[in-house]
């Protein structure tokens, strides 16, 4: 699995297992939960999102179109996608695997998960304010990390051109 905090991979040998074992109910319950407490600011989130990706990140900023909008919108109907699907990960694990395929056709690779990991867990700070508490940064970065492993181990098995 991928570590957000220390930005290392684990490797159980058996992904399928790992990811159910590292999403537990109580994790899902707070990534949902908290997830609801950003719809007022929907429409702030991707935006916010990319302007800290490209301002810590500025090398990633080339791999975007110039109009980061439609990606903007993307980025938060993909993240409501995800954390609605959490808990029915045999439903989500394949619709992550394809998109990760994908995003290597973009030139993403397995250290940008990290980038975004970050920037994610910045992002849900500055949203929730004061709700971001230990517990929830927990929650989203043990989902993440779950996610995030099993997409780098599906891009680097076979990529799908973009």
């Amino acid at each position: 699995m991928y570590d957000l905090f220390t930005g290392s991979r684990q490797s159980t040998g058996n992904t399928q297992i790992h990811v159910r074992d590292s999403m537990n109910q109580e994790i899902v319950r707070q990534v949902q939960e908290s997830f609801k407490a950003l719809v007022p600011i929907a429409d702030q989130v991707g935006p916010m999102f990319y302007a800290r990706l490209f301002e810590t990140h500025p090398e990633l900023r080339p791999m975007f179109a110039q109009d980061i909008q439609p990606q903007a919108k993307k980025l938060v109907q993909m993240l409501a996608l995800v954390v609605s699907g959490l808990h029915r990960l045999d439903a989500l694990l394949p619709v992550v695997r394809d998109l990760a395929r994908r995003h290597t056709g973009y030139g993403v690779d397995g250290a940008h998960y990290a980038v975004v990991g970050e920037t994610l867990i910045w992002t849900l700070e500055q949203g929730l304010g004061d709700a971001f508490t230990p517990a929830i940064r927990h929650a989203w970065a043990s989902a993440y990390g779950t996610l995030s492993s099993a997409m780098i181990s599906a891009a680097e098995q076979s990529p799908i051109a973009a």
